[in-house]
């Protein structure tokens, strides 16, 4: 069977949303679930939990990293929760390691645990956007704030991985992000990016803007971690946007009232689709290691769906996949 490790000190409303999440995702995907944290804390919040918890096992960490920390203070902390979970899935007790913690912390401690993959010059984080018809495979996302040219064109290859195994998109078409379509358009290191993608990645349709992004014409989308984290950041604020607006104005009259009723399904797939709690959480791709960074607001429903996609990962095969594709370029 398929076991997870689970950092139950890693969302800012922390343990409460990894525990009830362990429960739910246990039986829901029929799989192992291994949170870390205080035991006697973690035991006394499972106990007030109702379900079957025969899928779960506590692992003790006396430690937790804050948002806070600083590497200083995240080195002193030899026995927080990313350490001794990662740990697990080093030492073959767990496939797959799922946190809402730090993202600067959570790349510091996979390279520490896991390294990175034979022949990758960066890892990077990965995330899916919905967009038309679809799904959008976008990196990096937060990890590396400045990028040579040299790391998009490995980012492009590891996200074409992902496509493949986690989207089923055979050919997945590979765009760069840019402030115009044409070649030439964009700062240097789109300018210095380009010829390169060009010369090396297959299905490379040239620069794209937001509106070939979300309009569903690529499936996967290179661009350096500051300028991926604004986007998806300004992404995810336009979406709760939407979803406010719409649910005051369904909700005015009683008109719109039977409206929305009416409609309820079609809202219902329209918030599935915008609202990152259905996504889960991001992969750190090139650490050689399954590694799954989820958003701090993490609630509950966000935690289960960032165990589901570390066990769809898992299924995939997706690290073998990544070593395999790599080796292939060295």
């Amino acid at each position: 069977m398929i076991s997870i490790v689970l950092d139950a000190m890693g969302s800012d409303d922390r343990p409460a949303p990894e525990v009830e999440a362990a429960v739910i995702a246990s039986n829901k995907f029929d799989v192992n679930i291994l949170p870390v944290g205080d035991e006697g804390d973690l035991a006394k919040l499972l106990n007030e939990i109702e379900g079957d918890k025969s899928k779960i096992k506590i692992i003790h960490a006396p430690e937790a990293l804050d948002m806070s920390d600083h590497i200083q203070e995240a080195r002193q902390k030899t026995q927080n929760t990313m350490r001794v979970g990662m740990e697990l899935v080093k030492n073959g007790e767990a496939q797959a390691f799922v946190t809402a913690g730090n993202t600067g912390m959570a790349m510091y401690f996979a390279k520490k645990v896991f390294g990175d993959i034979k022949g990758v010059i960066r890892p990077c984080l990965c995330a899916i956007f919905p967009v038309k018809d679809g799904r959008c495979v976008i990196l990096d996302i937060g990890a590396n704030a400045e990028c040579r040219p040299e790391f998009l064109v490995q980012f492009a290859q590891m996200g074409s991985i992902y496509a493949k195994c986690m989207l089923d998109c055979n050919e997945p078409k590979v765009g760069l992000l840019s402030n115009g379509e044409e070649e030439g358009k964009g700062n240097n290191l789109v300018r210095e990016t380009y010829p390169l993608l060009k010369d090396n990645i297959d299905n490379f349709i040239g620069n794209v803007e937001g509106k070939e992004l979300f309009g569903g014409e690529v499936d996967v989308v290179v661009t350096d971690g500051f300028t991926g984290n604004v986007l998806l950041k300004s992404t995810e604020a336009v979406a709760k946007l939407i979803v406010n607006v719409l649910r005051k104005n369904l909700m005015a009259t009683l008109r719109t009232k039977i409206g929305a009723l009416l409609a309820k399904p079609a809202f219902g797939s329209l918030r599935k689709m915008l609202v990152p709690a259905e996504i889960g959480a991001a992969p750190l791709l090139g650490i050689d290691g399954l590694v799954f960074v989820g958003h701090g607001r993490s609630a509950t429903r966000a935690m289960v769906s960032s165990v589901l996609i570390a066990k769809q990962a898992i299924e995939a095969n997706l690290l073998e996949s990544l070593r395999i594709s790599i080796s292939d370029t060295l």
